[in-house]
């Protein structure tokens, strides 16, 4: 059974990463690099800065230590699991690398699609009623984060959805937890003062 899950990845994979050009070479290379999406950042920014005001730091705060539990989370996973990279697995070479980038040695799960959505779903979480123009951008732009490691050959597409899995599920519980705090700072704040 997990050899056949294994097969139906590296085939994907193989499949998905020969879909290249010359022009989607400079934008899955540049779209990859996080400070490429500053603007973007800072259009979600104004969003909650707007409904949430003197919170927006709260929220900073936990998107901050989200990102940073995520990363931590998908480095242990890595180096428990030790799965090359196809860019780094003789056995699937030659694949299509770019720029010659091939990432570290190991690649499940991927760091990048779960940073990205754990961030997607936690601002969709803060914003998705209020704001639905939010959810298909911060979609679009996970999904378009995640896709780049397939295409510059350092992610198998498992890979992939194990990030996303693992993201969505961090960004899900500390929008709620961070909710929840607020809520508790809002009490305290509102409280009145004894004379």
């Amino acid at each position: 059974m997990l050899d056949a899950i294994r097969h139906i990845d590296q085939s994907l994979f193989l499949y998905l990463n020969s879909l290249h050009s010359p022009f989607c070479d400079v934008v899955m290379f540049w779209a990859t690099i996080g400070w490429v999406w500053i603007p973007l950042y800072i259009l979600f920014l104004f969003p909650v800065i707007k409904k949430y005001k003197w919170q927006t730091w709260i929220i900073l705060v936990f998107v901050t230590s989200m990102i940073l539990a995520s990363d931590q989370l998908a480095t242990l996973a890595k180096d428990y699991f030790q799965r090359l990279r196809p860019s780094n697995d003789p056995a699937l070479l030659p694949i299509h690398i770019v720029n010659g980038y091939r990432g570290g040695s190991f690649g499940f799960y991927s760091a990048h699609a779960s940073n990205t959505f754990s961030v997607a779903v936690f601002l969709i979480f803060f914003l998705g009623k209020s704001y639905r123009y939010i959810i298909i951008p911060a979609l679009l732009w996970a999904l378009t984060m995640s896709y780049t490691r397939i295409y510059l050959g350092v992610h198998y597409p498992g890979d992939i959805l194990a990030g996303i899995v693992a993201g969505s599920v961090l960004g899900f519980f500390s929008a709620k937890f961070c909710r929840k705090i607020m809520g508790i700072m809002m009490g305290v704040s509102q409280k009145p003062s004894k004379p």
